[in-house]
Formats: C-alpha cells, sequence, structure tokens
C-alpha cells in the first residue's frame, strides 16, 4: 500500500508485540524513554544494588565507632520501667554491637538507597517525570527520618505495657540486650518504611496506576484499612501505639493526594 505524505511525517513508534504503528500525538518527552534488554536491567540492577551495600557498609563502620552512645539513646524507653540489659554468652555483646551498627548504617544509608531506587528506574520515564529526581530524593529521605523519630517516640508505650504486663502475671523479667535492641530496630525501620506511603503512591501515580480523583474517591475505605494496618502491624496491646501509627498513617494519605495534585497527573 502507498504511503501518503501525512503517513510519512508521523512518527514510527514500535509496540509490545513487534508491529510499528502511527502515533501522531505522542510527544518526544513521551518517546524518548530508554529501551534496555533483560541481561542491561540486571547489570544496572547490580551496579546499583553494590553502591547501596558499599554506602551501608560505609556508614555501619561509622555507626559502630559511635556504638556506645548509640546504644545509650536506644535503651531510653527503658528509664523507670526496667535497669540493666544481660547478655548470655561470651560474644554476644559485641554480636548486639555489630547488628545494632548494621541497622544505623541502613537508616543513614537511605539518601543512597532512595537515589539509587529512582535512578533505577528513571530510564523507563519521560523527560518530564525525571525531574522530580532531586524532589524524590529529598522527600523520601524526609519521610524516612520522621517515620523514625515517630516510631522511637512511640516506642516507650509498647515497652511499658508489654514489661508491666509480665510484672503483673509474676513473671521476673530478665531481657537480654539481643532480644531488646532486635525489637526496637525492627520497630523503628518499619515506622522508617511505612512513612515511605506518599512517595510510593506518586510514582504510582507518575505512571498512571492512580490518580487524585480515584484516591478521592475511595478515601473512605482507604483510611478504614490504614487504620486496621496500624492495629495490626504495632507489637503490644497498649491503646497508644496504634492511635498514634493511624494518625500518622491518615496524615500521609493526606499528604499524598496534595502531591499527587501538585504534579498534577
Amino acid at each position: 500500500m502507498a504511503t501518503t505524505d501525512i503517513d510519512r511525517d508521523l512518527p514510527l513508534t514500535e509496540t509490545e508485540d513487534g508491529f510499528q504503528g502511527f502515533w501522531p500525538n505522542q510527544s518526544a518527552d513521551e518517546a524518548e524513554g530508554a529501551q534496555m534488554t533483560l541481561v542491561e536491567h540486571l547489570a544496572e540492577l547490580r551496579r546499583r544494588l553494590f553502591f547501596c551495600i558499599i554506602t551501608i557498609l560505609v556508614t555501619s563502620i561509622v555507626a559502630f565507632i559511635f556504638i556506645h552512645p548509640i546504644l545509650a539513646f536506644l535503651q531510653i524507653p527503658l528509664h523507670g520501667v526496667y535497669g540493666h540489659l544481660v547478655v548470655t554468652g561470651v560474644g554476644e555483646g559485641f554480636t548486639v554491637a555489630f547488628k545494632v551498627a548494621l541497622g544505623v548504617g541502613i537508616g543513614l544509608a537511605a539518601p543512597m538507597w532512595l537515589y539509587q531506587a529512582w535512578g533505577f528506574i528513571a530510564p523507563g520515564l519521560t523527560r518530564k517525570e525525571k525531574k522530580y529526581a532531586l524532589p524524590f530524593t529529598l522527600i523520601g529521605v524526609a519521610l524516612f527520618v520522621v517515620g523514625l523519630a515517630v516510631g522511637f517516640v512511640t516506642l516507650r508505650f509498647p515497652v511499658a505495657w508489654l514489661l508491666g504486663f509480665g510484672q503483673d502475671a509474676g513473671f521476673h523479667e530478665l531481657i537480654s540486650a539481643d532480644n531488646y535492641f532486635s525489637f526496637i530496630l525492627y520497630f523503628m525501620l518499619a515506622f522508617g518504611v511505612t512513612f515511605e506511603l506518599p512517595l510510593v503512591m506518586t510514582f504510582l501515580s507518575l505512571i498512571g496506576v492512580i490518580s487524585s480523583r480515584r484516591l478521592s474517591r475511595s478515601r473512605p475505605y482507604a483510611l478504614v484499612g490504614l487504620w486496621l494496618l496500624a492495629t495490626v502491624i504495632t507489637p503490644g496491646a497498649d491503646p497508644y501505639s496504634p492511635i498514634i501509627l493511624g494518625v500518622a498513617l491518615t496524615f500521609l494519605y493526606f499528604l499524598s493526594e496534595l502531591l499527587i495534585r501538585a504534579i498534577g497527573k
């Protein structure tokens, strides 16, 4: 079939099934996303994971150097409710310090692994979407730090409730350092990751999965689900932890709506 002058002026694009078609309304920004093979994607992922691991290694070493003030700070929730922690083995003190340094190192490396996560998905985005790289990283780091802070403030409520329950039951509390620090590190990291909710939802908006209108319509169901999640993921049976997390998740949901509207998708 002969092609007309109009047909020749239209840009050719390749569809998922390999056939070429004309898309007269497609802008240059939308067509500029880099195409990579599966092997190239895996190589890129390996390279970015390597940078993340190196960064976590460096930040963990720095945390280990200052491990004593870090351990003292993390024991603040125990003040007034419990005495000294115990270790049950010769090398357990070093093992606990190593675990805490690693957990703190993962938290300190948040800017790097957030930046590398964005860098990995950036080749599939348009020029307009790539401009959100720096705000993505800064907002992600800020939300993660706020999540850690909220988790640390909330921590004293489940700790006090759980210790009080054991004492009321007639148990003699003998808490190991490994048990305590593992508990609080997982607790705080869970809060930090949970606070990345606006970032995840904004990214889903960027790629067209959700929209601010859809979020507004499903807001009642989403908030009920978030409050149920808050009651499930908080340890202990104290009433304060799920309330604090539920309020935080509600605020994060509304923040997600504002960010998506600001982007304009």
